[in-house]
């Protein structure tokens, strides 16, 4: 499946809404966002210059979730990704981490995932790309890919 990774518009707001109010999407991550909720978080993260998420699309250019892809330290950017319940299990996940890791060590930058203890698919992904565990940040996990490192 093609993934278009690109920036935010305001029109992506109702998607966005769907995304982040949904239960099982966001048990990991916080509780359900409202309305309002949403739009702050888009306005912050998604429409802020530079961004520190990007939605994605398929290939039908139908928003499916978005990638977290920001600073994280000096030397380091954070990756992630928030995506629509019917789209888990397809290997997309996979897909987004290796675009994110080629954008990142292009900028010649180590790559961080974090991630709540419980994600144990995240944990998989991350391990399955050669990520190291690095330890505990503010409760999650943290995992880290050097540019010099395999990334499969």
């Amino acid at each position: 499946m093609k993934l278009t990774i690109r920036r935010f518009v305001k029109n992506d707001m109702a998607s966005l809404y769907e995304l982040l109010s949904d239960e099982e999407v966001m048990r990991y991550l916080e509780p359900p966002f409202s309305y309002e909720k949403t739009k702050e978080f888009l306005d912050a993260a998604g429409l802020s210059d530079p961004p520190k998420i990007y939605a994605v699309d398929d290939e039908n250019g139908d928003f499916i979730g978005y990638v977290i892809c920001h600073d994280y330290e000096e030397d380091s950017m954070e990756i992630g990704w928030v995506l629509r319940r019917d789209v888990w299990g397809k290997g997309l996940a996979g897909e987004l981490t290796r675009q994110l890791i080629d954008t990142v060590h292009s900028r010649q930058k180590a790559v961080i995932i974090e991630c709540a203890p419980e994600q144990s698919i995240t944990k998989h992904i991350a391990e399955a790309f050669g990520f190291a565990y690095c330890g505990k940040r503010n409760g999650c996990d943290v995992y880290r890919l050097d540019v010099t490192d395999n990334n499969g």
